[in-house]
């Protein structure tokens, strides 16, 4: 039997705002920054007590590449560049544009790794703060969204809930960056999940850092071995002997702005959902398990890893995919392969298709090609049949291949700039987000330093 007493709670209404933002990682902070800049009355809700979301609380890095896939044009700017080069400035990260594939920031791959972006996640703690501080948005630390407040087929704010109790939240739109499309699927909106044929989902990796490596003597066995996968010798060997259960085929090692510190991307737990809590919890358990499974393997193992300690690991798991929106297009790995132009572009991208098997230890990147550039349209950014809402981040319009290569960090954070300004436009207009005018939107995108396509240039809006 459904307990259904917290479904006609009596909730404080807390705040009216123009626009209220769900979740701060890259897609939030970008459109919770870009709206309010934009002149909106801007809400930021954000379950932990600070922004970042896998930037920080994943400890996911770094930013992948906002480059084109033959990395000779930065793609990807605006809100992303400017915090990039304010924590350049002190010290917190550096520029893409200064780190070549191959090299161990991008954990020695070239293909689709060119360009990567290093960062200190607690640079992103205090810049991203700053940042959203000095745009006038208001924060809500320690905040779940408990659902939305709907009239219709119109989203018209949120249930909130914190040590302050069950409350309301009033709000003319609403930008779901929850990653999991929380909010449209909260208020009936068409959502799916995982891949088309058999509905699974890439698998989940909780990210830990290490101190204490050689990392010269890294740099010197992974140069010499020349592996398409780093130490994918050494874990097959110890695959065979029952040394390595972990379903990888090498180890994931990205070396960080410290001396001696890197970050490993290698847990994988296969066979769990990012919305079911019970999976979460298994997913959570089983990747601490592995955490401690591979530092004892690195120290035995992996050459200048001997006297590694356990530095931290993520305070969450990492969630690949889980739901996306069915929006009003859906974005397809034809769209990626042609480089299709479309009139309601409102960022570019050139990362490949990386799939992480949802089945085994296998994966896809070079497989299947993208163009060199590639666009993304507002459209996958809203809901089919839904008002009063946009998405960005992982949880677009867009099917499972495509959605492999725009969601990592960079893209989010063009899809997040252009849902928050788009949605300061629809309440500023008095419009439905499905209904402003593009051109303006695009035309606002580029005046904030977006870039839309090397044919486009900032015009003056009257």
């Amino acid at each position: 039997m459904r307990d259904t007493s917290l479904l006609h709670v009596e909730a404080p209404v807390r705040t009216s705002v123009d626009v209220a933002v769900v979740g701060s990682g890259p897609s939030g902070l970008s459109a919770a920054i870009s709206a309010a800049r934009r002149g909106a009355k801007t809400l930021l809700i954000e379950r932990f007590g600070y922004v970042g979301g896998n930037l920080t609380a994943g400890l996911v890095g770094p930013c992948m590449t906002s480059y084109s896939l033959d990395g000779s044009k930065q793609l990807i700017k605006g809100v992303f560049e400017e915090l990039i080069l304010r924590m350049e400035s002190k010290g917190q990260a550096i520029h893409p544009s200064k780190v070549p594939a191959n090299s161990p920031y991008c954990g020695y791959i070239t293909y689709g790794h060119d360009k990567v972006t290093p960062f200190e996640p607690e640079g992103v703690k205090a810049t991203g703060l700053e940042m959203l501080r000095e745009a006038g948005v208001e924060i809500l630390f320690h905040t779940t969204v408990v659902a939305p407040r709907t009239e219709g087929n119109q989203v018209t704010g949120l249930f909130i809930a914190s040590k302050s109790g069950i409350e309301a939240v009033d709000a003319k739109v609403v930008v779901d960056c929850s990653a999991d499309a929380d909010v449209v699927a909260g208020a009936g909106g068409e959502t799916v999940y995982g891949r088309e044929e058999d509905g699974l989902a890439q698998p989940m990796t909780l990210f830990f850092r290490i101190a204490g490596v050689d990392d010269a003597a890294v740099d010197a066995y992974v140069t010499e071995a020349g592996e398409l996968r780093p130490f994918a010798s050494i874990v097959e060997e110890a695959r065979r002997n029952g040394e390595f259960t972990i379903p990888r085929k090498g180890i994931g090692m990205y070396k960080t702005m410290r001396p001696g510190v890197w970050r490993i991307n290698t847990t994988r737990i296969l066979g769990v959902s990012g919305v079911d809590v019970a999976d979460l919890t298994k997913a959570e358990i089983e990747g601490r398990k592995q955490v401690h499974e591979l530092v004892d393997f690195l120290r035995h193992r992996i050459p200048g890893c001997e006297n590694v300690t356990l530095l931290d690991t993520a305070a969450t798991i990492g969630v690949r995919e889980s739901r996306r929106i069915v929006g009003d297009y859906t974005l397809t790995l034809k769209d990626l392969e042609s480089g299709r132009h479309f009139e309601d572009v409102i960022g570019t991208c050139g990362y490949p298709v990386d799939i992480h098997s949802p089945v085994d230890e296998g994966g896809r990147l070079e497989e299947d090609p993208t163009a060199n550039i590639y666009e993304m349209p507002y459209r996958i950014l809203v809901p089919h049949e839904l008002d009063g809402v946009l998405v960005a981040g992982r949880c677009v319009s867009a099917t499972h291949e495509a959605l492999a290569a725009i969601r990592v960090m960079p893209p989010s954070f063009a899809m997040g700039q252009a849902a928050g300004t788009a949605a300061a436009l629809a309440a500023a207009t008095d419009v439905q987000p499905r209904a402003v005018d593009i051109e303006t939107v695009q035309e606002m995108l580029l005046q904030d330093g977006a870039f839309l396509g090397s044919e486009r240039i900032p015009q003056t809006i009257h």
